[in-house]
């Protein structure tokens, strides 16, 4: 796998996915092309891990980072929204 993909998917999943897709550099993946499109739209950290998973396996530390993300922006991604909410 690319770590310029790697690095970027970190950050920004789905615009990762998307430039990757056009680009036909998309890692090997068994999944079927419609789960690459559904994936992508509503959970592209999901499907980066299973890329990662697919590539690298779980004994790579991109696994575990994109893990430990993925956790964190589930857990406390929602408060910053809610904090706004709140003020107004």
């Amino acid at each position: 796998m690319d770590t310029i993909f790697l690095v970027l998917s970190l950050f920004l999943p789905r615009l990762a996915l998307v430039i990757y897709w056009f680009l036909g550099m998309i890692p090997f993946n068994t999944v079927p092309f419609y789960g690459d499109v559904l994936l992508t739209i509503f959970l592209p950290r999901v499907l980066v891990i299973i890329f990662i998973v697919q590539n690298l396996g779980t004994e790579s530390p991109w696994f575990w980072i994109h893990l430990i993300v993925g956790i964190g922006v589930y857990l406390f991604g929602g408060n910053k929204a809610r904090k706004r909410k709140n003020k107004d």
